[in-house]
């Protein structure tokens, strides 16, 4: 005797294999998207991982090395290329290690502080012309930097500030993307009503901007120093074209002239390739401490936008 379906009992079955099928497409999609991100991990660290293990190999080990590019060779040269590397030609490496890291802090804290200030004026404050200059200033982030490099070189050069320091601090001062970003964050991290308030608390402009809007902006300052700072250290074309002097090169023009020599010297410039590959690790290793130490201001601002 066979019992009829009712079709409350359909109707959840029904029910229970559309729910199955949407979590069989979801278990694929995650799949693909860690095969993805893993591609990606991969893509970015393995030539971290070449620039490592090639900077703990000797001459012999980098060009005619049984190990592989990818492996450690027998001789583990780190120690001594590292040496090597801060005695050459009366430790000319350490000359453009603190030239980077002058116009690196200088440059990018400078540029943060405008940045800051006047995203902040764009986005708290209304003025005559302020939807004009704002404009320009969006125009302005999409023009290359490398396009103003010669201007500003012919700008410089007649003020007679050509090869000296501030012909890269000064440059390295505008950041107009820094600019944009901080009056987006501004406007929507700072309440117009918390401004009114500390006003009519009696507190003036300036305090108000120090002790109610800074502290909410912290996480946002600390992304476009950042930011600011790897821009600074890494710009190559702004330095080669403004400095002549060698010992005012910061580590990218520094690491250029050593492969310029290498190139044209065949027999003796040898050797100057295993100093450029250590020297390449030794210029990103303040960026990761710099990374990993400010790390703990964005996962704060991660947690403030999560409880608005």
């Amino acid at each position: 005797m066979t019992t009829a379906r009712t079709p409350s009992r359909i109707s959840a079955r029904a029910s229970s294999s559309r729910t199955r099928r949407p979590a069989s497409r979801f278990s694929t999609r995650n799949s693909l998207a860690y095969l993805f991100l893993t591609a990606l991990i991969l893509y970015f660290l393995i030539p971290i991982w070449w620039l490592v293990v090639a900077s703990t190999k000797d001459v012999g080990g980098l060009f005619n090395g049984t190990s592989g590019a990818l492996w450690f060779d027998k001789t583990f040269a780190f120690i001594p290329n590292l040496m090597q590397l801060f005695t050459y030609n009366d430790g000319i490496y350490i000359h453009w290690l603190g030239n980077s890291l002058l116009y690196a802090l200088t440059g990018g804290f400078g540029a943060t502080v405008l940045a800051v200030l006047a995203g902040y004026g764009f986005a708290k404050y209304n003025f005559k012309g302020r939807r004009l200059m704002f404009s320009l200033l969006l125009g302005s982030v999409m023009v290359p930097l490398t396009a103003l490099v010669i201007p500003t070189f012919i700008l410089l050069s007649n003020v007679h500030m050509t090869d000296t320091i501030w012909a890269v601090i000064l440059p390295s001062l505008l950041n107009p993307f820094g600019v944009y970003l901080m009056s987006v964050y501004t406007s929507n991290a700072v309440p117009d009503e918390l401004l009114d308030a500390a006003r009519v608390d009696g507190a003036g402009e300036i305090r108000t901007f120090f002790q109610v809007a800074f502290p909410l902006l912290r996480p946002a300052f600390v992304t476009v120093l950042l930011l600011s700072v790897v821009a600074t250290w890494n710009n190559y074309f702004l330095p080669l074209a403004m400095l002549s002097n060698s010992k005012l090169f910061p580590i990218t023009v520094g690491l250029g002239l050593w492969e310029g020599q290498a190139s044209a010297n065949n027999s003796g410039g040898v050797s100057l390739w295993g100093l450029i590959i250590i020297g390449s690790l030794v210029s990103i290793i303040p960026l990761v401490i710099a990374f990993l130490t400010l790390q703990k201001y964005w996962q704060g601002g991660l947690a403030i936008g999560s409880l608005k």
